[in-house]
């Protein structure tokens, strides 16, 4: 059921909770967005890739190869400055604390979805193709840590 995936989720998010305080920290040196930018972009992902799994049709899953997919999903690796967010996933100028917890909230109760849904479950991305619930789980672990990486780097200084 892909425990150890969901409780990696779990930590991730709970990393996120942590660094809501430090949301308008930045560091020209790592990026031009703040911490705040890269959380609300992760939660923003977070959910709307959840929402569309949740709602997906198990009976149109279709394994297909994909060949960024097998090279990145091995690797855990989200290169950087390589794609461009859709615009449905790009924070708001104002990114606030309690918008932030809202969305961490939402993300939290996703999980709890996410668990229950059979395997064929899934989500199209626009470079990976569709992923099935256990890659999906794959991709907002590689994705959400490959932001907290930044949020770590932006803190370092």
């Amino acid at each position: 059921m892909n425990y150890k995936k969901i409780e990696a989720l779990n930590l991730l998010l709970a990393e996120i909770e942590l660094n809501i305080p430090f949301k308008d920290k930045t560091n020209p040196k790592v990026t031009t967005s703040d911490i705040g930018w890269q959380l609300d972009h992760s939660l923003k992902v977070f959910n709307a890739v959840s929402e569309w799994t949740i709602k997906s049709n198990p009976k149109d899953y279709k394994r297909e190869f994909n060949f960024w997919r097998t090279i990145l999903f091995p690797l855990k690796y989200i290169p950087r400055g390589k794609a461009k967010a859709p615009k449905f996933v790009l924070p708001p100028q104002i990114i606030t604390s309690e918008d932030l917890h809202v969305q961490l909230q939402t993300a939290k109760n996703h999980i709890s979805t996410l668990k229950k849904l059979p395997k064929a479950a899934y989500f199209k991305h626009f470079i990976f193709g569709k992923l099935s619930k256990k890659q999906t789980l794959h991709f907002l672990q590689m994705h959400t840590n490959h932001h907290l990486k930044i949020v770590r780097d932006i803190l370092k200084t």
